[in-house]
C-alpha cells in the first residue's frame, strides 16, 4: 500500500507590530499574551478589508494593547510560527511586522481583560517569544535609531 506525500501545510498571513517607546533608560518593547496558550507574542491579527497591511497590524495594536502611534513602513522582516486550530489542525501562518513609535498606551481597550501585557527592554523581550526569527526582529527593532522632528512654536507662515 502506497502513502500519499504530504502536500505543505497553507501558509496564511498575518500582520503585526512590534510596538517600541522610548523612556530615560532606553527603548522598550511590548509583549502581551496569547488568549489561546498564554504565550509571549507581539500585537498581530488578520488582514482586513479595506486596510493596507501597516492600518491592519495598527488596528491590531488598538485593540490588543490600547496602543497609538506611527506604524513605519517598510515592514522590518517576518517570522512564521503554528497555530493549533479548535480541532487539533495545525495551521502555518506567515506574520508581515512593522515597527509601531507607540506615543500612549490608553486606559482602556477591547482586549484589555483577555491578555496581559508587559514593557521590557528589547533584550529581555527577545528571551521571552517562543519564535526564534521573532526574537530576532525583536532585537532589531531596539537597535533601530529614531530621528525626532520637532515643531517649532510660534512660528506662522505667510499667506501672500
Amino acid at each position: 500500500m502506497s502513502k500519499k506525500p504530504r502536500q505543505p501545510a497553507e501558509l496564511l498571513r498575518q500582520y503585526g507590530v512590534i510596538p517600541v517607546r522610548k523612556r530615560k533608560h532606553g527603548k522598550q518593547v511590548l509583549l502581551l499574551t496569547s488568549r489561546e496558550t498564554g504565550r509571549w507574542i507581539v500585537p498581530k491579527g488578520w488582514p482586513m478589508r479595506h486596510r493596507s497591511p501597516a492600518e491592519a497590524a495598527a488596528r491590531e495594536a488598538y485593540e490588543e494593547a490600547g496602543l497609538k502611534g506611527t506604524v513605519m513602513e517598510p515592514a522590518i522582516g517576518r517570522y512564521i510560527y503554528r497555530k493549533i486550530g479548535k480541532h487539533g489542525a495545525a495551521r502555518r501562518i506567515s506574520v508581515e511586522v512593522f515597527l509601531m513609535r507607540v506615543s500612549r498606551q490608553l486606559r482602556d481597550w477591547p482586549e484589555k481583560h483577555e491578555r496581559n501585557f508587559q514593557w521590557l527592554a528589547p533584550a529581555k523581550a527577545a528571551s521571552f517569544v517562543k519564535e526564534r526569527r521573532l526574537a530576532t526582529l525583536i532585537g532589531k527593532a531596539g537597535r533601530i535609531r529614531w530621528v525626532t522632528v520637532r515643531k517649532r512654536k510660534g512660528r506662522k507662515t505667510r499667506k501672500k
